[in-house]
């Protein structure tokens, strides 16, 4: 295959990856909402803190369902929401929900130098009702995704999508710089700090 033929079928393929990811979110879009309760979490301080009250002035929230301090692979995925984090907040609310204490979470937090808002699910079945925390023999379970809500002029709150991370997904792009590397991800995975 000659190297026109390569950059002619990549092209084509880039073409219809797009249009499918846009069927996809317009699928997902479709799905019916559901209602949610105004679930209670913890943040700074241990004051009590409601799902309602995280949208703020905005009608939109996102949600990430973060794994906590432990996970290597949670904090890139923050680090990198922590750098877009201006262009976030200028079309909806946004804040990382973890199953630490929130004085954990501000520590570590504050070694990142992230900026965005933090509450503790710690107390609360939020993470679990969303599907994001199961029972496996005997362990609990916890993966990390996000969850976008709307808030609706009768002041209901509508999980709209949601959809879990991991490596490779559309919402870490170093994932896919490293794949166009001369021998790809080869089994790389984030560290706390490197060398």
């Amino acid at each position: 295959m000659t190297t026109s033929d390569l950059t002619a079928q990549i092209g084509q393929l880039e073409e219809e990856v797009f249009e499918k990811q846009k069927e996809l979110h317009e699928l997902r879009r479709q799905m019916p909402p559901e209602e949610i309760v105004n679930y209670e979490f913890l943040g700074e301080h241990n004051q009590p803190v409601h799902l309602r009250d995280l949208f703020g002035g905005k009608d939109d929230l996102i949600v990430i369902h973060n794994m906590g301090a432990s996970c290597a692979y949670c904090t890139l995925w923050a680090d990198g929401f922590n750098g877009v984090l201006p262009h976030i907040l200028d079309r909806a609310a946004f804040v990382v929900v973890s199953p630490d204490a929130p004085e954990t979470q501000q520590k570590f937090a504050a070694s990142r130098g992230w900026k965005f808002q933090m509450v503790s699910a710690k107390e609360s079945s939020f993470t679990k009702d969303l599907g994001y925390t199961w029972e496996q023999d005997g362990q609990t379970m916890m993966m990390p995704g996000f969850s976008t809500f709307k808030r609706t002029p009768a002041d209901q709150i509508l999980r709209i999508a949601h959809q879990a991370f991991g490596p490779g997904d559309p919402y870490s792009g170093i994932w896919h710089l490293f794949a166009l590397l001369a021998e790809g991800v080869n089994d790389w995975g984030p560290k706390f700090r490197y060398a």
